[in-house]
């Protein structure tokens, strides 16, 4: 069956126009500058392909180049889009530099060098769509095996674009014409299907990022930018996993800020927000990367560090005095710093929740004993039984309500 070139192109571009129109649209609906010049480079690339197609005859020579021009700066933009996304700035030189080079690669050829042309055209095409692939290779979030399309597609694409310069003698066989090569059929069908699977994939990343951004949310504290008590928990989890299976210890400390209500009364809840960010800073500050921080209620603040419980202490005794001297003064007067801390540790493999515990009791005595200090808990967690059990390959141990005589 023989298909109809310009038909298919006229069809390509209609597809191009539309998923164009809706992805500015919902680039202008949800503020998103990558959907944006994702959604113009397609009009761009729709309107420059559809007069070309329909009127390349009657344009003129001059029009014509700049019509295709126009298309190889639409493919410019797409590159562009895939840095905006990424947050990267866009590069104004790259996105005119494929149409400047068009120009000067048309001018200097002549009319009989149409199947040359638009091999050159080509090849700028494949290296835009190379230089997208890339961007989304360097920037990927995810393993590949979640974002292969993203990068499998505009390579696929740039490899259907360099098919006439692998295979340019079947280009023009036995004086056949270009236009009535199966390549511009082949050519036609890719552009519909290119312009769909991109499309597809972009949703596919905008969406990723949207999942990423409420996981963040649900899981951060708005003011401190720390984990609240829900990311810290999974975080710890993770982290005392790890240091399980190497069997290294871990220990936790609960950070709490020592009159923290009476300076919310006498200073103001701003003042007592911009203490917590402080604070925070300051336990971020004193930390390895390696450490967990997070805030876990309203002046509470908790920690997990991959260390015997006296490093601990040791890091818990810095945080103190690093607070105690910040020195804050306010208009009605000097800021009271002080934080008590209550510090457990254990093997490995000790649960979150105990060391909490443990840790919980600790910083009790702390403030009994006077605030403004570290105390350390000094038993041992009582679940250590059932995990070293477990680690054996045992059956836990009952509780002692239910042992039997």
């Amino acid at each position: 069956m023989s298909l109809d070139s310009i038909t298919l192109y006229l069809v390509a571009t209609m597809v191009a126009g539309l998923l164009g129109a809706m992805l500015v649209y919902f680039g202008r609906q949800e503020n998103n500058p990558a959907l944006k010049w994702w959604g113009t480079a397609y009009l761009l690339g729709a309107a420059s392909v559809a007069l070309w197609t329909t009127a390349s005859q009657t344009l003129g020579e001059m029009l014509s180049l700049a019509l295709n021009a126009v298309g190889f700066i639409a493919c410019g933009m797409v590159w562009n889009a895939a840095r905006v996304f990424h947050g990267r700035k866009p590069n104004l030189p790259g996105l005119v530099l494929g149409a400047l080079a068009w120009i000067a690669a048309a001018m200097a050829l002549g009319p009989k060098d149409s199947a040359l042309r638009l091999t050159i055209g080509a090849a700028i095409v494949a290296i835009y769509a190379a230089l997208t692939a890339t961007e989304l290779w360097f920037e990927r979030r995810k393993s590949l095996q979640h974002r292969w399309p993203a990068i499998a597609i505009p390579v696929l694409h740039g490899f259907v674009l360099l098919l006439p310069i692998l295979l340019g003698d079947l280009l023009i066989h036995d004086g056949e014409k270009f236009g009535s090569s199966i390549w511009v059929t082949v050519f036609s069908i890719e552009l519909v299907l290119y312009a769909v699977g991109t499309v597809f994939v972009i949703f596919m990343l905008v969406s990723e990022r949207t999942v990423t951004v409420h996981k963040t949310a649900a899981s951060m504290d708005p003011l401190t930018g720390l984990l609240n008590r829900r990311g810290f928990s999974e975080a710890c989890a993770r982290v005392i996993e790890r240091e399980a299976g190497a069997g290294r210890p871990v220990s936790v400390m609960i950070f709490d800020i020592d009159h923290f209500k009476s300076i919310n009364d006498r200073f103001g809840h701003p003042a007592g927000d911009e203490l917590l960010k402080l604070f925070s800073t300051l336990v971020v500050n004193n930390l390895r990367i390696s450490d967990l921080s997070g805030r876990i209620g309203g002046e509470e603040f908790a920690a997990l560090l991959p260390c015997p419980l006296e490093e601990g202490v040791l890091v818990a005794e810095r945080v103190r005095e690093a607070f105690e001297g910040s020195g804050i003064v306010c208009e009605q007067g000097p800021v009271d710093t002080t934080v008590s801390i209550g510090v457990a540790g254990g093997p490995a493999g000790t649960e979150l929740e105990v060391l909490l515990a443990c840790a919980d009791t600790a910083l009790y005595q702390a403030k009994r004993g006077g605030r403004n200090r570290v105390e350390a808990a000094v038993e041992l967690p009582l679940s250590l039984e059932n995990w070293r059990r477990k680690s054996a390959g045992l059956k836990p141990s009952p509780r002692p309500d239910q042992a039997v005589a």
